[in-house]
């Protein structure tokens, strides 16, 4: 073996040009692939752990979203826009009792809150003014509008559960209150969309988009845990008025039969029994005063309106989401997997689900971005090894006479199929390890550059706004295995080629 490690080496620095052009492809083709995947995992990573320590915790729970829609801890997503009636929002989780004494049955959990989330829009004003959007003079386009997540959780447990808020100016809600902790990016498009400042102590109005509107105070300004964090922007308050925003009243779970028996009296009369002979109900009426000055009690024609009243409050109990931190994070899936069996078994209307999932809405973006990523590194892949194989078939052309000679004076066929395959594993392997240390050059440049992008949208599409590769021994182990399997079935064809050349075809080929 040792000889045909030195005749590999002679060979391939006797074909300098094609060893060459060989060692660039595989050289390029391995840093790329490896900052690529460097580049995926650094946001992956950034963006489990904002979502870990910020949000979603471990894992969460919800209810089982209906046929074409999924859940996340930002509500609804559906497909299905045509079906849609007003805002979608997350039901109440229902049998939270039996719920949370399953999760306390359940080995691994560390702690636990429970949370509300809903979207809104601040303003100062009753009215808010979309013509801004409009005015070329302020440039504001519908992302810098002052809409944001409005997040509510348990007292007491869930600021244990997320201690990282950064806190900069004012207090946490009082319990019960209207008040509410602003993140400061929110601040930014308030005056940018507004052109007013928004401060301490301050009366907003926020509304849902369907046109339900509750006043908040400020009482609090925060920043992000991470600066250059993908996640939208908040808002924080106290759990009641993030309930009138999430459509948690007692009318969400309420089901009232009608009696066995209705009078239908009523609609069994006609038109003519209304409006018509001589006893029309209005003949009375002679003109509007008579109606204002009527002593009937108008309240009355709608009937006892305290159920509908009732109804309408929110639902002190209700909560859309169980969040939870576990002792052992890398256990998440094993738990979910053990959760949703349990639920399923007994028939609850819940899910558990991991980070990634409680965070579709931005996980999902990056997933399909590295699914396009891997795409395209497979037809970049496919192309560079068809150009391998092309230059090795013209290799072995070329070296006709070398591979008959050796035959004639005793090489076996599998002499020959070891020295070719000897000679690619050499060739990938230097241009692989030459690639790395390349690729490693770069990614320290450009992570000591510390580049950040600041639009919304690439900031979703990149899971943060800092660009940076972090490199794994995963990828590169797994780059360097696929570069070798590469280059070994892109040699196939032409080793094949070189073993049917006989001695008699070497010499009249010469």
């Amino acid at each position: 073996m040792k000889d045909i490690i030195k005749l590999a080496l002679r060979n391939l620095k006797e074909h300098k040009s094609k060893t060459l052009i060989i060692s660039m492809f595989i050289l390029f083709g391995v840093a790329i692939v490896i900052m690529g995947n460097s580049f995926l995992e650094s946001v992956n990573r950034g963006l489990e752990k904002d979502f870990r320590s910020n949000l979603t915790g471990d894992l969460t729970i919800t209810v089982i979203p209906e046929k074409g829609t999924s859940i996340d801890v930002f509500g609804v997503n559906s497909t299905n826009f045509a079906d849609m009636t007003g805002v979608p929002t997350v039901g109440a989780i229902p049998e939270l009792e039996r719920i949370e004494a399953i999760l306390a049955e359940t080995d691994g959990i560390k702690k636990q809150s429970k949370m509300i989330s809903a979207q809104v829009i601040l303003s100062k004003d009753v009215e808010i003014d979309f013509s801004v959007l409009q005015d070329d003079d302020k440039d504001v386009g519908i992302l810098d509008l002052p809409v944001a997540m409005l997040f509510a959780g348990e007292d007491g447990s869930y600021w244990d559960l997320f201690p990282d808020l950064k806190m900069i100016e004012g207090r946490y809600p009082t319990p019960g209150s209207n008040e509410i902790i602003v993140d400061t990016r929110v601040v930014e498009s308030f005056i940018k969309s507004w052109g007013k400042p928004l401060e301490l102590g301050d009366n907003v109005l926020m509304a849902r988009m369907d046109g339900l509107i509750r006043e908040g105070k400020v009482v609090g300004l925060f920043k992000p845990a991470n600066e250059y964090s993908a996640m939208f922007q908040s808002v924080y308050c106290e759990p009641g008025l993030a309930r009138a925003f999430a459509d948690l009243t007692y009318a969400n779970s309420f089901s009232q039969e009608l009696p066995d028996s209705v009078d239908l009296s009523i609609s069994e009369m006609s038109e003519d029994d209304f409006f018509g002979g001589d006893d029309d109900l209005f003949d009375d009426i002679e003109d509007d005063t008579a109606i204002l000055g009527s002593t009937t009690d108008f309240d009355s024609i709608l009937g006892d309106t305290s159920l509908r009243d009732q109804l309408n409050q929110t639902d002190d109990g209700s909560w859309q989401y169980i969040i939870a931190k576990l002792n052992n994070p890398h256990a998440d899936k094993k738990i979910v997997a053990k959760l949703n069996k349990r639920f399923k078994e007994e028939g609850l209307n819940a899910q558990a689900m991991d980070w990634k999932k409680a965070a579709l809405s931005y996980s999902g973006t990056v997933e399909g971005i590295g699914f396009i990523f891997n795409l395209l590194i497979i037809i970049l892949a496919v192309v560079v090894f068809i150009i391998i194989m092309n230059t090795m078939i013209v290799s072995v052309i070329e070296r006709t006479s070398e591979i008959g000679t050796m035959r004639a004076i005793g090489a076996e066929k599998k002499f020959v199929k070891k020295l070719f395959y000897s000679e690619a594993i050499i060739l990938t392997s230097i241009s692989a390890l030459a690639g790395i240390i390349f690729a490693f050059i770069c990614m320290a440049i450009f992570n000591a550059c510390n580049i950040a992008v600041t639009n919304s949208i690439a900031k979703m599409i990149l899971g943060g706004g800092l660009l940076h590769f972090t490199p794994t021994l995963k990828i590169i182990l797994t780059t360097i295995i696929v570069a070798l399997l590469g280059s070994i079935i892109s040699n196939r064809y032409p080793v094949k080629s070189a073993l049917r050349i006989t001695p008699i075809k070497a010499l009249s080929k010469e």
